[in-house]
């Protein structure tokens, strides 16, 4: 949408009737992708309502998250083609400011994701040595954090000596702050205060997040303008083509893994999730207990309560039991919704509506058009560029809390 060749496609499509302008000019699809991205955000705003408080799937609203696919197409091309209807002033608006501002929370999003991911894989690596004692898992724990370790310093010194010349001040900058960010967040992970209140902080959780934010500098330092000749793989023809057609990939998979880790993972954003089922109350219905079984099937529903609240079988015992029962009325497909939802349905769809924000953005932020051809550059600009620098930094001061936060509030943490 943001090349002369896809406008000319879209006006094609609209039988030359519909022509696109910005405040007089062509803007090469900059309000273009902004309708696109608005009926896509304004499809998941209207699902996250119609899905509001659905708790499992008894609620028949849950047909609507798991099921109507076609319907849902439809309605969802029926808001783009609503969207050509509303002036391009709304959406210059929209994209300058709104989409601006859910771009940020999206981004602030994956930073938060990304910490959680670094304690939650050193901490099941730690318990699974705890537990199992078991070598292997202690050996993958070693070998990553070394390995990660090594992946930073490996990239700093390929940003060094391809993209820190003469000249490239805003380069060394970034890439030295961002080495010595990852010096302090490795010495405080260890710090024997931090060791104290949170004995399983340490080097693997700082290798994780150290190697993602490394990464993040040499993607903005790789895909930034070649005006001041900091970058030198703009200026071979082939390199440029590939290092576009990277940028997307790289960029459509980090959002990709983004949204679906954040969209169902409700645990690490404060939302109940699907972190189990709710202790049973003797007076809480069920599907198993309250249908008429006979004899034989009241047996065993007591037998399983029975465990249930003893704690020798999980509740959701219960609910596999339901299904069995079910099979006899054609129910084939195991139903493991039945007594709680495996993520907020709602939730999932804000996720993905900040999600179309940050791609609108992205792809319409400063990007100089009579420097595209038939490929637009995704996040090829300074402000891209600069996004991803203070990302990097943001994230090392996520992180830094989440080592600190146990010694300054000690009563707020059970470690």
């Amino acid at each position: 949408m943001l090349t002369p060749w896809a406008i000319k496609k879209l006006e094609g499509l609209t039988l030359e009737y519909m022509k696109i302008r910005c405040v007089g000019k062509e803007c090469y699809g900059f309000v273009a992708v902004h309708r696109i991205n608005f009926a896509l955000g304004a499809f998941h705003a209207l699902l996250a309502i119609m899905l509001l408080g659905v708790r499992s799937t008894k609620d028949g609203r849950s047909s609507i998250q798991n099921g109507f696919w076609g319907p849902k197409i439809v309605g969802w091309l029926g808001l783009i083609a609503l969207t050509f209807l509303i002036p391009d002033g709304f959406f210059i608006t929209w994209g300058n400011y709104v989409a601006l501002f859910g771009a940020m929370l999206f981004l602030l999003l994956g930073l938060i994701l990304l910490v959680d991911l670094a304690h939650t894989w050193a901490e099941y690596c730690l318990e699974k040595i705890e537990y199992n004692d078991s070598r292997a898992w202690r050996g993958l724990l070693i070998g990553s954090t070394l390995g990660m370790y090594l992946g930073s310093i490996a990239m700093t010194i390929v940003m060094y000596i391809f993209f820190a010349g003469g000249g490239c001040s805003m380069n060394q900058a970034a890439i030295t702050i961002n080495f010595i960010f990852l010096l302090i967040v490795s010495f405080v992970s260890i710090h024997p205060t931090v060791q104290e209140f949170n004995p399983q902080a340490g080097l693997a959780q700082s290798a994780m997040v150290a190697v993602y934010c490394t990464y993040l500098t040499m993607s903005a330092v790789s895909m930034e303008p070649d005006d001041k000749r900091c970058n030198p793989l703009l200026r071979a023809r082939g390199t440029r083509t590939v290092s576009i057609v990277m940028g997307a990939i790289i960029t459509m998979l980090t959002i990709a893994y983004t949204t679906t880790r954040a969209a169902t993972q409700g645990v690490a954003l404060g939302s109940n999730g699907a972190a189990g089922y709710a202790q049973l109350s003797p007076d809480s219905e069920h599907g198993l207990v309250t249908q008429q079984p006979n004899e034989r099937r009241e047996m065993r529903a007591e037998a399983l309560r029975a465990a249930v609240e003893s704690g020798s079988l999980p509740a959701s015992a219960l609910d596999d039991s339901d299904d069995d029962d079910g099979s006899d009325d054609g129910r084939t497909s195991k139903d493991d919704e039945r007594g709680k939802t495996q993520y907020n349905y709602s939730l999932f769809h804000i996720i993905f509506l900040l999600a179309t924000a940050w791609v609108a953005t992205l792809l319409t932020m400063t990007v100089k058009m009579e420097e595209t051809g038939d490929f637009a550059p995704v996040g090829r600009t300074y402000w891209a560029s600069w996004v991803k620098i203070v990302s990097g930094w943001v994230c090392y001061a996520i992180y830094s809390w989440s080592l600190v936060a146990p010694v300054v509030l000690p009563d707020r943490f059970g470690y």
